[in-house]
């Protein structure tokens, strides 16, 4: 049968049958043994009756431009190896502000000939090894600069070898990735770059040049190995942090320059890649929670799927039915995309009744992100608990006694730690209590995101504000005012994150200084600008303190009130902090210098390390 194919591809005008090439000339890593044969077209006319003969015959193909990021076979990989034509693919052609680009055309070549002609914009990515095709399919870029950001449209080849023209808004753009089919082969694309200063465009390739050198991995490489879990989160930095500089197997060595580069010492094998490869990743993933997902592309797909099957599922819980529904709905589609980038199966489930779904029993483990309601109370955790699933955040005695402020006064009072002076009122009592006086705090003891909390000041306000409050428990929570500037401490995994100052317009931070702003807007101060650094060290031990009275876990965020004497008091917990843009714990934890990738994979990695404990 192979004979016969190999008789039908002869037969094919302007195609190159080759033998016994070596992968170690096809790509710039060079490891790999023998290719059984290669086919190379010569145009892009033989090219397309190629991509029609192997649907035809129902033959897998596996293509090869410049070979910057392959990574080759130690043995048959099963399918026809194509190598692009290069001559043909490679032209640079300008029709005013227009520049027509083949396929084939490295990325130096590309910024090289765009500068002769007065162009640019995108000098960074002369740096990118690789060539036009790859760095469109993934969105390359660098410094700020990302291919996608200059392009008009692609021209490719579909898997029956028919011409197509894609334009750029047809087309879903990431970070580092596309949605141009994986089966299109990309011949060339038409980019509008802008005319500039060439004195100053010069000057900030040579900038980059020489810091290029600084970092440029020494050796036969096959550039980034792993892809960067976000912008502020790269690769090479985790896999240093992580020790793992030089690490190595075999001929296949982690570059001391950049980390997130594998060296070919000499004779490297794809096994000795691999190996290390899966190294990397595990050291990875059990110091950071971060699965690093890789860039470069292996032509034998068992090599790719035993990387990349190195991961967890996970079921983020999302939704609920309590009053902060919509909030939670983007808080969990947040994080649901942030351990998406750290390279986890994510399951999303918009939960709306109190059940054990089937998401949750499939996936590994569970992250509720669900703010109020059975999701933050305990009962949805407390389910979890007697089904024997592991999730992410506080136990269930934890979560009803932080979601109740009354119990949550009642532990801060065992363990010494100072909160306003307070009084429940039940039934509906409107009586103003002899215990306190004026100006006073009423609130809903189990309500989150400021429902149904009123700054009373006057006795005319006074019932208005129970009513208010009464909407959303039948107990009432009135507390005296404390006047004073407010933080919030994330505590994660026992350890305290930098205070956020909330600095708002009005007397009380309430509904609208957290989402309408209404009054005007909120600021957000990281680290405090208004407290000593004495007492922002006494806001954190208080709020760890706090942490472990309520014998929480994983997450915790702690919101408190410095008076202009010092004193310290905590207002409230809460087990489940919010994980949108403008949220207080990923701000902290940002100044701490954790990403928000980096700290849902770090929660997630709590989950999945107590779940191993217990095995």
């Amino acid at each position: 049968m192979k004979k016969l194919i190999l008789d039908k591809i002869r037969m094919l005008s302007g195609v190159n049958l080759l033998f016994d090439i070596p992968w170690k000339d096809l790509t710039t890593l060079g490891v790999g043994g023998l290719t059984e044969y290669i086919v190379q077209p010569t145009n892009i006319d033989s090219l397309r009756k190629l991509i029609l003969f192997c649907y035809e015959n129902d033959m897998s193909y596996f293509i090869i431009g410049g070979g910057s990021n392959i990574i080759g076979s130690d043995s048959s990989i099963g399918k026809l190896v194509i190598k692009l034509p290069k001559d043909c693919m490679d032209e640079f052609v300008c029709a005013g502000n227009n520049v027509n680009v083949g396929a084939t055309l490295s990325n130096k070549s590309f910024v090289k000939k765009a500068l002769e002609h007065g162009f640019g914009g995108i000098s960074p990515l002369a740096f990118i090894p690789g060539q036009i095709g790859g760095s469109l399919r993934m969105n390359a870029g660098a410094h700020g600069c990302t291919i996608s950001d200059y392009l008009i449209e692609i021209h490719c080849l579909n898997f029956k070898g028919e011409h197509l023209v894609i334009a750029k808004d047809d087309i879903e753009w990431d970070y580092r990735s596309s949605s141009i089919h994986s089966d299109y082969i990309i011949t060339g694309a038409v980019f509008k770059l802008p005319k500039v200063d060439m004195k100053n465009e010069n000057i900030t390739l040579d900038k980059l040049m020489t810091k290029r050198k600084e970092t440029n991995a020494k050796g036969r490489n096959a550039g980034c190995v792993f892809k960067n879990p976000s912008p502020s989160t790269p690769a090479g930095k985790l896999i240093d942090m992580c020790g793992c500089k030089g690490l190595s197997v075999g001929d296949a060595v982690v570059s001391t320059e950049h980390a997130n580069f594998i060296v070919n010492n000499g004779n490297a094998t794809e096994t000795d890649f691999l190996e290390l490869a899966i190294k990397i990743k595990r050291i990875v993933f059990e110091k950071t929670g971060i699965y690093l997902q890789p860039e470069v592309e292996f032509a034998n797909d068992l090599s790719f799927e035993s990387l990349n099957s190195i991961t967890s599922t996970v079921a983020v819980l999302k939704g609920g039915t309590s009053s902060e529904r919509e909030v939670s709905l983007e808080s969990g589609k947040a994080v649901a995309n942030a351990l998406r980038s750290a390279g986890y199966n994510v399951l999303e489930v918009d939960i709306q009744a109190l059940e054990i779904t089937p998401e949750m029993y499939k996936a590994d483990i569970v992250f509720p992100v669900l703010h109020g309601g059975f999701g933050e109370s305990g009962e949805l955790q407390k389910l979890m608990e007697v089904a024997g699933i592991e999730f992410v955040g506080c136990g269930s005695e934890a979560c009803e006694i932080i979601m109740d402020k009354i119990s949550t006064k009642k532990v801060m009072e065992e363990y010494g730690i100072k909160g306003a002076k307070d009084i429940v009122l039940v039934g509906k009592d409107y009586k103003f209590p002899n215990e306190l006086s004026l100006p006073v705090v009423t609130k809903p003891p189990r309500d989150g995101s400021s429902f149904g909390v009123s700054l009373v000041t006057t006795l005319d306000e006074w019932k208005k504000a129970l009513d208010f409050s009464y909407k959303y428990d039948d107990r009432i929570l009135v507390e005296e005012y404390i006047d004073g500037i407010e933080l919030t401490v994330g505590v994660i995994d026992g350890e305290p994150l930098p205070a956020v100052e909330i600095d708002y317009p009005g007397e009380m931070y309430d509904f609208d200084a957290k989402y309408t702003h209404e009054k005007g807007e909120t600021y957000y101060h990281c680290p405090p600008k208004n407290i000593s650094e004495d007492l922002h060290k006494q806001c954190q031990d208080i709020a760890v303190s706090f942490y472990n009275a309520v014998k929480a876990r994983d997450v915790t965020r702690v919101d408190l009130m410095v008076k202009d004497s010092g004193e310290i008091y905590v207002l409230e917990g809460n087990n489940l902090p919010g994980f949108t843009a403008s949220s207080l714990l990923p701000k902290s934890a940002q100044e701490a210098g954790k990403s928000f990738v980096e700290l849902c994979a770090q929660l997630a990695l709590c989950a999945i390390k107590r779940k191993k404990r217990k095995s």
